[in-house]
């Protein structure tokens, strides 16, 4: 892995929005990812939160759509967002061109079947390569928070349910709860993992909360006028896990709220301040 090339920095909030590319070992080609350092780090290392964006999303999506810079500076939280997918020559795409499976779509797993899993190793890149070089390079200090939205939001949960000593908490916007029971994850878990219903499992939040005896704090906001609510996203699936499984929940549900970042930038700053809380508590 070479080190870190910066590609684009701009001023906002008293802050910087950077934009970073490197070679990756894990995903074995270029990768971009972006940052906001809050302007406390000119005073000392910061914590941070990690943004899982959704299907067809770029690095770029969250930190020009969300608003959450300026809540970030107030608090002094960083903001680390990397890309949904690798991507460049040689990678794999859907053989149709689809925009649910391949490029901008590595739901977050690490891929083990051909030829998908040279390149499809999104979770090892978020849970441990992206860290490690992020919190080694730059002012960061080691606290961590996850949230995501979509695939992003099944990314963050997922990854915080198998790695909770990693993280102070997770939270999601609409997100892709039970994938090995809706058609985007079917589709997607089996071309990356095969026909393994327990390799599906793995990566799938409804079946990980009942597994789990960490309770990390948990937010999820949905929208009810989203219109993948009934085939895609079954948010009624995690709030019935949860209630059986006991996991102390935050799930709300927002009325005439769709998918789109219209409805994360109406809630982001409750994210941004339930991390930070978490994260300082």
């Amino acid at each position: 892995m070479s080190d870190l090339e910066l590609v684009d920095t701009k001023l906002v909030f008293g802050g910087e929005q950077r934009r970073y590319q490197h070679d990756s070992a894990v995903t074995q080609c270029r990768m971009t990812f972006s940052v906001y350092l809050p302007p406390q780090v000119s005073e000392r290392p910061v914590p941070v939160l990690y943004w899982l964006s959704g299907l067809t999303c770029t690095d770029e999506n969250f930190s020009t759509k969300a608003g959450a810079q300026r809540v970030a500076a107030q608090l002094g939280l960083a903001l680390v967002m990397p890309d949904t997918s690798p991507r460049g020559e040689g990678v794999p795409d859907d053989p149709e061109g689809a925009y649910d499976f391949g490029l901008g779509a590595g739901f977050y797993v690490n891929a083990t079947q051909s030829p998908w899993s040279t390149h499809y190793r999104m979770y090892d890149y978020v849970v441990d390569e992206l860290p490690a070089l992020v919190e080694s390079a730059l002012p960061l200090d080691g606290r961590r928070a996850i949230a995501g939205h979509s695939m992003g939001g099944h990314g963050a949960l997922m990854i915080a349910l198998r790695n909770p000593e990693r993280y102070r908490s997770t939270s999601a916007f609409s997100p892709i709860v039970n994938p090995a029971g809706v058609p985007w994850g079917q589709k997607a878990l089996g071309a990356y993992l095969g026909d393994d219903p327990a390799a599906w499992a793995e990566y799938d939040t409804v079946a990980l909360i009942g597994r789990t005896e960490h309770h990390l704090p948990l937010l999820v906001d949905q929208g009810s006028a989203d219109n993948f609510l009934e085939e895609q996203l079954k948010t009624e699936r995690l709030e019935a896990a949860c209630e059986e499984a006991g996991y102390p929940a935050m799930i709300r549900m927002h009325g005439g709220y769709d998918h789109s970042y219209y409805f994360i930038a109406s809630f982001i700053e409750d994210h941004l301040r339930f991390h930070y809380a978490a994260i300082t508590a």
